[in-house]
């Protein structure tokens, strides 16, 4: 009986990890590329643009721009960007250095029906 609860415990454990999928993009502020794609914005383009939304130290809500869509990150996801934001590889030399502009970054997780990702992983280069 144990061994048969092992089984399904590791088969289950790999059918969830076999349903996660990765985007990868560009990270920004989903606060403000919210603003710059509403359409009642009168000062706003009609179009989504993420060119002056990039991600910094003081983002609390994340969105990734992959493949002309934005994915909103969840509420653990948007933490684990802002970790991955302050110790990514270019600032551990420097950390009182500005980031790049432009912030890449790898997520995994699964997508919900409201294009919200829930978010087990994710890579900020």
């Amino acid at each position: 009986m144990r061994r048969l609860l092992t089984l399904c415990s590791v088969v289950a454990l790999f059918a969830t990890l076999a349903l996660a999928e990765s985007w990868t993009g560009k990270l920004v502020d989903s606060t403000c590329y919210d603003q710059q794609s509403s359409p009642s914005s009168p000062s706003s383009p009609a179009t989504k643009t993420a060119s002056s939304c990039d991600a910094t130290s003081s983002t609390t809500m994340f969105a990734i721009v992959s493949g002309g869509k934005a994915y909103k990150l969840d509420e653990a996801g948007n933490s684990k960007a802002a970790e991955a934001l302050k110790n990514r590889a270019d600032r551990s030399a420097n950390p009182n250095a500005s980031t790049g502009t432009t912030v890449t970054a790898k997520v995994s997780g699964t997508k919900g029906e409201d294009n919200t990702l829930k978010v087990e992983t994710i890579e900020v280069q």
